[in-house]
């Protein structure tokens, strides 16, 4: 029997005038699809930054440089030359030592948390012993003749004043109160480490006078001074 073509039932409902279509919704995109495509972004990246490197190992490309590295910029004046003199000194020894020095200072009935400046540095510094030629009186050198033999009367050792190392020396702690916070603020105190330099130049000096070192200067001039008349031909 032949197929006869039945009348259609039902139409398709149709949006009344001024109404609004909604869109026809889009199929989601499979997630797997998304991650593939920004594997592969990932691995072209990668590739592109590689190949640069290598051309610029290669100096190929120009070499760019951080535009925002450290600049030194060095302003500083010639050296003036303030004086000059000679010298007729004989450093016969000299001795290293190190000095922690521990500096406070505070208020009376004051606590140490509102005002407090406490610096501990540690100090390292050399002491030169010294014979100083020039000082020497008239009548110091006798020779004697007859003995072929020679006779120095010298001064005695000096010592010069501690120089700070300061490669070596180096401040471990600082403590500040509270208000000397505040005014560190608004003002600075270049004093203050200066005031713990000369605080542990003061004792490195002082220990060098009580360590023995003008002792060994006083031997290690007079051997000196034996070898050399010795090659004078005295005896």
């Amino acid at each position: 029997m032949a197929h006869v073509e039945e009348p259609t039932r039902e139409y398709p409902e149709v949006a009344p005038e001024g109404a609004t279509v909604p869109p026809a919704e889009t199929p989601p995109v499979p997630r797997r699809g998304i991650a593939r495509v920004l594997a592969f972004t990932g691995v072209v990246f990668l590739l592109i930054v590689g190949m640069c490197f290598g051309l610029r190992a290669i100096n190929v490309l120009p070499s760019f440089d951080n535009p925002f590295a450290d600049k030194e910029t060095d302003r500083s004046q010639p050296v003036l030359l303030e004086s000059m003199r000679d010298l007729s000194r004989y450093v016969a020894a000299d001795g290293t030592f190190q000095v922690i020095v521990d500096l406070q200072e505070s208020k009376e009935n004051i606590p140490d948390f509102l005002v407090n400046q406490r610096t501990l540095f540690v100090g390292s510094g050399s002491v030169e012993a010294y014979v100083d030629f020039s000082s020497l009186a008239e009548g110091a050198i006798v020779v004697d003749e007859a003995t072929n033999t020679a006779k120095i009367t010298l001064p005695a050792p000096q010592l010069s004043q501690a120089a700070l190392d300061m490669e070596r020396s180096y401040v471990v702690a600082e403590e500040r109160g509270l208000l000397n916070r505040i005014g560190d603020a608004f003002k600075s105190d270049p004093n203050q480490q200066q005031r713990v330099y000369q605080e542990a130049q003061k004792r490195i000096t002082e220990a060098a006078r009580s360590s023995g070192l003008d002792q060994r200067a006083r031997e290690n001039t007079q051997k000196m001074l034996e070898s050399l008349l010795a090659r004078l031909g005295y005896t």
